[in-house]
């Protein structure tokens, strides 16, 4: 099977699956947004449907990466994953469909958490996983970073502030550094990513509160493997809700080394957020609104036959912000250049009833998938688009 890349249904809010080509059909799950109510997709049980089963029958996933501890990337953690020392699963004698979902490693990176918190207070799923985090990160240092079993393992994105996580270099993925570790397994041919963002610690307080005013989130830029013999199968970007200073800042350290922004694939940050290319208020100016360049520079390093994709509702003629129906024409208007396609995640096959958007990646680049490679999984659109490979 090729890896696939998965995309659900969750309003304005962000969760994604990605499913490598290895042996281990290794699955790395990105944020979360499991709403309740019914007029929400169940995308709880479209998860599980994807996942295995280990030997004591938990629904797992390999890693687990929290961009920012928002609401809408973290919602539903406490209900359906679990938390805690592995030997406390306490849901071994539960029908398989309420089983909480293990997690063998979790990404998480206290300098967001920082940011975050000083702007807002925390939802309860957020604090939840920040305890996990420091768990997990009390564990490593007890064992001396040896012998770590699963559902113990956690990997620091970015370094914290006033040498907080000096200690955990073994743990520790600094900015600008790639990494091919998923679950203490060596990964490389089938992943790769590099770790863009959260910008360090800033020197001011004044360019602190810009950072946390501009959602400081994670921003990984992966290379998933098509198969063994195809490791550039597609670079993959995903950066949480990051605004338009973090990306003016991307463009800034790395214009002269494109490569490290190009993508086949984007998750437009911020649900297809007008903020994450301007500086000026859509609601207010509407058209009279400009794009920053520099910004719309760093997201605009495309492969031939780019795909944006916008986690979010249907994007409406409105002056609504997420999303944004600017952003949606500056996007296609991105991707146009180089033959590729803009989806909305919340409009596919319909509005009415959004279904999961899978992606898999070839040899010949990204394709939507047609139809099912396995009975599991769920339905996706009903149509097939190949790309070719190449830059833009």
């Amino acid at each position: 099977m090729p890896a696939m890349i998965t995309f659900f249904p969750v309003g304005c809010g962000d969760m994604t699956l990605v499913e490598l080509a290895d042996a281990d059909r290794t699955k790395i799950l990105i944020d979360i947004n499991i709403r309740q109510g019914e007029d929400c997709r169940d995308v709880a049980k479209d998860l599980r449907g994807l996942l295995e089963k280990d030997g004591k029958g938990r629904p797992f996933v390999h890693a687990f990466l929290m961009t920012h501890p928002d609401s809408d990337h973290i919602r539903g953690l406490e209900t359906h994953f679990h938390l805690g020392a592995p030997a406390d699963y306490p849901d071994d004698e539960k029908p398989e469909g309420e089983k909480r979902i293990f997690m063998r490693e979790i990404w998480s990176s206290p300098l967001v958490y920082r940011r975050a918190s000083a702007e807002h207070p925390l939802c309860s799923d957020a604090k939840a996983f920040n305890c996990e985090a420091k768990r997990r990160v009390q564990v490593n240092r007890d064992k001396k970073f040896v012998g770590v079993e699963e559902g113990d393992r956690i990997l620091i994105m970015g370094a914290d502030e006033n040498g907080k996580t000096d200690d955990l270099s073994s743990i520790l993925v600094k900015v600008d550094q790639t990494f091919t570790q998923v679950n203490k397994v060596n990964k490389a041919g089938y992943f790769t990513a590099r770790l863009l963002a959260p910008l360090p610690k800033q020197a001011t307080e004044d360019e602190e509160e810009k950072l946390r005013k501009n959602h400081s989130s994670v921003i990984l830029n992966m290379q998933v493997g098509a198969d063994a013999k195809t490791p550039d199968g597609c670079k993959f970007m995903v950066g949480g809700d990051a605004e338009v200073l973090i990306w003016q800042r991307l463009w800034g350290k790395h214009k002269n080394s494109k490569s490290v922004l190009e993508y086949d694939l984007l998750l437009a940050p911020h649900h297809c957020s007008w903020h994450s290319l301007s500086e000026d208020s859509w609601s207010k100016l509407r058209e009279k609104a400009k794009v920053d360049p520099d910004a719309r520079a760093a997201l605009s390093v495309t492969r031939q036959g780019a795909v944006v994709v916008a986690s979010s509702k249907p994007i409406k003629d409105d002056d609504k912000d997420p999303p944004c129906i600017r952003a949606k024409r500056e996007y296609e208007a991105i991707v146009k250049d180089v033959n590729g396609a803009f989806h909305c995640v919340g409009e596919i096959p319909n509005e009415k009833n959004p279904e999961p958007l899978t992606f898999n990646v070839t040899g010949e680049g990204v394709q939507i998938a047609a139809k099912q490679d396995a009975p599991r999984r769920v339905a996706a659109v009903a149509a097939s688009t190949t790309v070719p490979r190449g830059h833009g």
